[in-house]
């Protein structure tokens, strides 16, 4: 086993309720210190008034009554929940969830009581700049601008999740790129307009931006009536107010642009091309290579888009995916897109990172400049690759990035984020309801993101999840000396996992092949698998399936019963390429033909996935590796099957 300082131990130590509930007595004396502390201000806001509540209320039949049915209903609450997943244990290695970080988790039952709503400074005065700073937070985490007193500072925002941060990059996406055809069409005077349609909606997303505070700063300059009026006419001609019918109607030169993205991007990409009215059809899956986007293939797709005048809305990079975490070349992504743009063809590149962003701690000096890769090799076997180093160098130079702090992050779920490099385009999105964000105008970065809701999707949430952020992050800062140790220990974790799995497959040689199917980039590892002799991947697919069977949660049986806890995933030609699902099945041992095509299921490998989030996988204080005990399981139960076969 790796081996691992004290300092690196006793912190992460620190950061956890544990396994097995090791820091309850720290987490109980929190919890009640502040729970105490929030019924002291309650009292102290005006101590002259009386209590609403009187003392003998306690002993009324109905007030017993109400007390009798919410200890019942919370007690049979606890106890269902019983059944519920053991993500806290280094048994589970299932999906990207594992245990919370006790600031987080403490900093949003705090604040709970309070109960904020992050839309406006009037009903969150507090959570709402611990947003605003959690976006910055995560700017500094990823390389953007993170200074407020810079014109081209970041912004970012907290979200339910990665999907709706996807939803919002399509957003301000298409918000930046449809506006300087707004500006033609409303015949904006004294600036320097592009000459056609086409040029306008094809901006590189820099030229836009500024063209956009070359806009507004020219509008300042009005006298206030015709200040009203030119914004009205600007107004009056945005996709946004004209809908995507009128729009391209009017502007019939243009035509509905393209998404391009991975085979293996989320389903989320599908479903914001269809909340937008884009459509299902501009979104284009592009081929893969070793489970990183096909560069060449973006290089093509772009070409012939430039070809055929086919706009496009933005290419995407997975930094991380759902099923494999694999890291897309964004170098190379970002490379493309700046070709394209000098010909004539801008358009903005995001960042899909919600499994990955937070893997960025390790690459970033405290000072947030970027590690060499030599830094940050010290200590592990292979990680990174050059490939994945140059793709969070890259990360500077995208336009918008997800993140998923209630993944890697360890955070309560519900909280995911939105960042985009230039703060400035958000004005593009801006509502108005003076019901909720009147009062002055703002006159700074962060007086003017008090009324957040009027530039993000939701219109209520939570401002305990900004403060269980924010406190995570003052707490753990965002690089390789805080945050960056935990990460670090689970990337470790995926190292010895694969060194594991290379043993396991000399081990079980003769009875069942077994490989990990591509290097991993990330802390998730899959392991494909056949029983030796077997050539149908309908068998090879029947026999993970009953492997997984035995570690997944099932509410009827006590969780005790359950040695681990894993998932599975597929492998699919259109997401391989030819050429890697041939070498994948040839290394199992599987005949290629008989990958069947009708839509039974296997017309795709089935593989078990690994997520190794949690940090006590190998427990140096007690001489514990529960990847090796995951193994000589995987073993003993693999050979149960094998005899069960043969006996059948």
């Amino acid at each position: 086993m790796p081996a691992e300082s004290p300092l690196t131990r006793h912190r992460i130590d620190a950061c956890f309720l544990g396994p097995y509930g090791e820091n309850n007595n720290l987490l109980e004396k929190l919890v009640v210190e502040f729970l105490r502390d929030h019924v002291y201000w309650r009292r102290n806001f005006h101590p002259e008034d009386p209590p609403a509540i009187s003392t003998e209320a306690s002993r009324h039949p109905d007030y017993l009554a109400f007390e009798s049915r919410m200890r019942r209903e919370l007690h049979q609450l606890s106890a269902s929940l019983k059944k519920s997943v053991p993500f806290h244990s280094p048994r589970y290695m299932g999906h990207m969830v594992s245990d919370l970080l006790m600031p987080g988790l403490i900093a949003q039952i705090l604040t709970l009581p309070y109960n904020p709503n992050n839309v406006s400074e009037d009903s969150a005065p507090v959570t709402v700049d611990m947003e605003v700073q959690v976006g910055l937070q995560l700017a500094r985490m990823v390389g953007y601008v993170h200074d407020p007193l810079r014109a081209d500072c970041a912004f970012g925002h907290l979200t339910s999740g990665g999907t709706l941060a996807n939803y919002q990059a399509l957003r301000v996406a298409l918000a930046l790129k449809a506006f300087p055809v707004a500006l033609r069409s409303a015949g904006v005077p004294d600036l320097d307009l592009p000459e056609d349609d086409w040029s306008a909606f094809n901006l590189h997303p820099h030229k836009a931006t500024q063209l956009l505070d070359d806009w507004l700063t020219w509008l300042a300059a009005q006298p206030l009536r015709e200040r009203k009026t030119w914004r009205q006419r600007v107004q009056q001609e945005r996709l946004e107010y004209l809908g995507m019918l009128e729009f391209f109607t009017r502007h019939a030169q243009l035509r509905v642009p393209h998404v391009l993205a991975p085979v293996t991007a989320h389903y989320s990409w599908s479903k914001g091309l269809k909340l937008l009215g884009l459509g299902r059809s501009q979104l284009q899956l592009l081929p893969e290579q070793g489970m990183r986007l096909d560069t060449d293939a973006l290089e093509s797709t772009l070409e012939k888009c430039r070809r055929e005048r086919q706009p496009v809305l933005m290419s995407v990079a997975v930094l991380g995916t759902t099923e494999y975490g694999t890291f897309d070349p964004v170098d190379g992504i970002v490379a493309a897109r700046e070709r394209a743009a000098a010909l004539g063809l801008g358009h903005s590149v995001h960042v899909d990172a919600a499994w990955g962003g937070y893997l960025a701690t390790v690459f970033r000096n405290e000072d947030g400049s970027l590690r060499s890769r030599d830094e940050v090799a010290r200590g592990y076997h292979a990680f990174p690759a050059p490939e994945v180093h140059a793709a969070i160098a890259a990360l500077a130079d995208t336009d918008s990035i997800t993140i998923d702090p209630h993944k890697l992050g360890y955070l309560p779920f519900g909280t995911g984020a939105f960042i985009c490099r230039d703060h400035r385009v958000t004005a593009l999105l801006s509502e108005e309801a003076d019901y909720v964000f009147g009062g002055a105008s703002a006159t700074s970065y962060h007086e003017r993101y008090r009324g957040l809701g009027q530039f993000i999707p939701e219109g209520s949430k939570s401002g305990a999840n900004a403060a269980a952020v924010y406190v995570t992050h003052r707490v753990l800062p965002l690089d390789h000396l805080h945050f960056g140790r935990l990460t670090r220990q689970t990337l470790l974790a995926a190292e010895s996992f694969h060194a594991g799995a290379n043993r396991f497959a000399d081990k079980m040689h003769g009875r069942v092949n077994a490989i990990v199917p591509f290097q991993p980039d990330s802390n998730l590892v899959c392991l494909a698998l056949n029983p030796a002799g077997n050539t149908r991947v309908a068998n090879a697919n029947a026999f993970v399936h009953r492997l997984h069977d035995d570690m997944r949660a099932d509410p009827r049986q006590p969780l005790q019963l359950k040695q681990f806890f894993g998932s599975m995933t597929t492998l699919r030609p259109e997401a391989l390429g030819d050429t890697e699902m041939r070498r994948i099945l040839g290394q199992l041992g599987l005949d290629v033909a008989t990958l069947d095509g009708v839509g039974n299921g296997d017309d795709r490998l089935v593989i078990l996935r690994h997520t190794l989030m949690n940090p006590y996988l190998i427990d140096h204080e007690n001489g514990i590796s529960y990847i090796d005990l995951y193994f000589d399981y995987l073993a003993s139960r693999v050979q149960q099957l094998l005899v069960a076969h043969d006996a059948a």
